[in-house]
């Protein structure tokens, strides 16, 4: 699977796992961690949400032309993990408050735009290399294979944590009971029966007698726990900027070759203040058309995306203009696919908060408790192994004993588990990484065939693809939400079990979206790479992600609907949304294979 590759490959993801780490413990807990600490509804909280992932990837633009004016890609992505680690470590202290909080936040987003578009940069810069480069599709799987190993880590680290964190001041974790501690203290809860009972139930040291101190108690304690999970992905960083200190020589220096390039280029790099002063009327007035219809901070969002297309087409030359328009209108589906996928930090994570049973039975629980879901995955590794063409007879001996120990392990943890054993929302954000690293060689492999006998799809053909899954992956939750109580409907009351459902129904749905996104997200990265101009490649780098950051603004559209909404009504939207997508890219897709 590796053989081949250039050993830069290998120094990227491993410099790269402290930042999924990251990114994962925020996309298990951020928008938690707001509503607990801060008593945020779901409506502000997913606006803060929406921020912060909007600023991880527009941030990307400011990287991306930092990298390509000075050449210094390697510099830049070393100063982006630097900022990154600070932010984290701002967040890991107790007592935070909101507006601290949120410049943390955009600490961490300024140093991720800085290292994320240009390590995917410098990834395909390995590639240019002829001897290489045949190898680029698959080097971005591989690539988005590794990267997601920390990122499967990270929910368990931030939900241990936690619980052992409330353990150790008396408390159990109960997901529901944060929004009820608010609801209590602001005077709003009329009948406190059922709050008290689910005090009284996580409450270890015996009955609550006041429910203004527990209130108070189990909000700070809840709090802080997150607070020492934010301190782990801090760590996380740490090793990443180790990592990369002692290996980045293997990453190449694109510096070393730039004076070959400048005089060519410097005609056609800009039109000078014409096109700045066209650029930004066109930003403003987008800006101001979307502020008519949502808000100004949304409008400036879009009036950014807007003042980049026409920056670019303008800056463009005769040659580099088909391949730039290609790739701008494979930006605007990849808008609407963050969209929808990175609800899974957002309205799904309400729904596995308020929708999931708490408790399971012993089988399901091997997939919610570190060890035991280890165990199961060595036994599937070894199946792996045993049916891998290429593994020895020595390779094959121990895929066999991989799936006789980690059967056994899974089988001890079997039967070690209660009947009824207590689940946490924040692990179901573990499960997108371990589908990736488990499924990317399978989806490597049915590529690997199809190309075999000519009929592997075209990459902007697999990013259409990857759409229709996407609305698949949200069609198995809106089954899944049909007849339960909508929000609306509760009345500040938690959800009743009777509208709790198995995880089953979200488990599957992250297994469909992942298979979309390993269609899409990769796909997409390689395309730019091998798609932008020479001179334009941290940048167009940069536009991919300022379309991500563009599609996580409208994450909002999401939380603003939990509220009002039938939930089957509310998973419909993307549904429409993703194959309104793919239709898109299958109109225009001659064109989009004409420059690939």
């Amino acid at each position: 699977m590796f053989k081949g590759h250039p050993k830069g490959l290998y120094v990227a993801f491993f410099a790269n796992m402290g930042e999924r780490f990251g990114f994962y413990t925020m996309m298990a807990i951020l928008v938690l961690f707001l509503q607990a600490k801060f008593g945020l509804t779901e409506d502000v909280a997913g606006d803060y949400y929406s921020w912060f992932y909007f600023g991880i990837y527009a941030l990307a633009l400011i990287g991306g032309i930092i990298a390509d004016a000075t050449r210094k890609y390697k510099l830049v992505i070393l100063a982006g993990i630097v900022i990154m680690l600070a932010g984290y470590v701002i967040l890991f202290m107790p007592g935070l408050t909101l507006e601290l909080t949120l410049t943390a936040l955009f600490i961490i987003a300024l140093g991720n735009g800085l290292f994320k578009g240009n390590l995917q940069a410098v990834v395909g810069q390995l590639y240019d290399d002829p001897k290489y480069s045949k190898l680029r599709d698959s080097a971005f799987m591989l690539f988005y294979m590794g990267i997601n190993v920390g990122a499967f880590f990270a929910p368990f680290a931030a939900t241990g944590i936690r619980n052992w964190w409330l353990k150790e001041n008396g408390f159990l974790h109960d997901g529901s009971l944060p929004a009820q501690c608010h609801h209590f203290l602001s005077g709003s809860m009329t009948d406190t029966t059922t709050f008290a009972a689910l005090a009284n139930k996580v409450s270890i040291g015996g009955p609550i007698t006041d429910l203004t101190a527990f209130s108070n108690t189990y909000l700070e304690v809840f709090a802080r726990g997150y607070n020492f999970a934010f301190g782990i992905a801090a760590v996380a960083m740490t090793v990443s900027l180790l990592v990369y200190l002692a290996f980045g020589k293997q990453l190449p220096n694109k510096e070393k070759v730039v004076k070959t390039d400048k005089v060519k280029d410097t005609a056609a790099q800009s039109k000078g203040l014409i096109t700045v002063i066209v650029s930004l009327a066109v930003g403003a007035a987008v800006a101001f058309l979307i502020s008519l219809v949502k808000d100004f901070t949304t409008g400036m969002a879009f009036g950014l995306f807007g003042a980049f297309v026409t920056w670019i087409m303008m800056s463009a030359n005769k040659e580099e203009k088909p391949n730039v328009t290609a790739l701008i209108l494979v930006f605007f589906v990849v808008i609407f696919f963050w969209m929808s996928f990175h609800q899974n930090g957002l309205t799904l994570t309400f729904f596995a908060r308020d929708y999931i049973v708490k408790e399971v039975g012993p089988f399901m629980n091997l997939f919610f408790t570190l060890p035991s879901i280890l165990a199961v995955i060595v036994g599937l590794s070894g199946f792996f192994l045993i049916f891998d063409k290429e593994a020895k007879n020595s390779g094959k001996l121990i895929g066999g004993a991989m799936i006789v120990g980690g059967g056994a392990l899974s089988y001890y943890f079997y039967n070690g588990f209660e009947a009824s054993n207590a689940i946490a929302p924040e692990v179901f954000q573990s499960f997108n990484p371990l589908f990736i690293v488990f499924l990317t060689p399978l989806v490597m492999g049915a590529f690997a065939y199809l190309n075999k006998i000519g009929k592997e799809p075209s990459t902007p053909k697999k990013i259409g693809i990857g759409m229709i899954i996407a609305a698949i992956g949200f069609l198995v939750v809106l089954v899944g939400s049909i007849g339960l109580i909508s929000p609306h409907e509760l009345g500040g009351q938690p959800v009743p079990d009777t509208s709790r459902v198995s995880p089953a129904w979200l488990i599957n749905s992250y297994l469909i979206l992942t298979i979309a996104e390993l269609f899409l997200s990769p796909m997409g990265l390689s395309f730019v790479s091998k798609v932008a101009p020479q001179r334009f490649q941290g940048l167009m780098q940069g536009g991919w992600l300022l379309a991500t950051a563009v599609g996580n603004k409208l994450l909002f559209i999401g939380s603003a609907f939990w509220g009002k909404l039938e939930l089957w009504e509310l998973w419909l939207i993307f549904i429409v949304v993703c194959l309104v997508s793919a239709s898109f890219i299958f109109s225009i897709l001659k064109k989009l294979q004409k420059v690939s």
